[in-house]
């Protein structure tokens, strides 16, 4: 049985880290959708720490992954993407992957899932992982718990994994911020994050 990963919106560090060790494992698509989690949301750095950027879903009774849907009655995209420059601008690769970013945020995809794994695809190519992912058609109970991730990665747990420190925007301000989104590594480190990723 492979590894299965939920789908996340530029998902936290330590999920594309354990994703290159596995590389090999399933996309959950029909999982009940869980609120407040990771799936909807990432946590950047910002000039007043650690910042939750949350996407809003649509309240259609909808309870699968693959059938939920963003709300855009309020644009959140370009809220997102300005908080991301906000924190990210004088970073060493920001402007870097910046026109790309902005193309992300200009898709309005009907599903949160559609949308997640363009996020994915993005890391996916910037970094070179080249992992490849397959969907989930079912949902599948795991019995071994070391091949099931899809309650790894919690906000609301304390994250015991030891990150080695790189270099963060704001770290002079706050100290050295563990476990954040993925795109705090792309943007600090580059193409080096693959390496990082691999580490740790």
């Amino acid at each position: 049985m492979k590894d299965i990963f939920p789908a996340f919106y530029f998902g936290p560090i330590d999920y594309f880290a354990d994703m290159v060790k596995s590389n090999d494992f399933l996309i959950e698509n029909v999982e009940n959708f869980q609120k407040q989690s990771y799936r909807s949301r990432c946590i950047i750095l910002g000039a007043n720490g650690p910042l939750r950027l949350g996407l809003p879903i649509v309240h259609n009774g909808a309870r699968l992954m693959k059938d939920i849907q963003p709300s855009y009655e309020y644009d959140w995209r370009k809220e997102h993407f300005k908080s991301l420059r906000s924190a990210y601008l004088s970073s060493p690769y920001f402007e870097y992957y910046e026109d790309e970013i902005i193309q992300l945020y200009q898709l309005k995809e009907k599903y949160l899932l559609d949308f997640n794994l363009k996020t994915f695809d993005f890391i996916n190519s910037k970094l070179q992982l080249e992992l490849i992912t397959e969907a989930t058609t079912v949902y599948h109970p795991l019995e071994d718990d070391r091949l099931d991730f899809r309650k790894t990665y919690s906000k609301k747990q304390i994250n015991q994994r030891p990150f080695p420190e790189y270099q963060q925007v704001f770290d002079e301000k706050f100290g050295f911020s563990p476990g954040l989104s993925i795109l705090d590594l792309l943007f600090n480190e580059g193409p080096s994050a693959s390496i990082y990723l691999k580490n740790l």
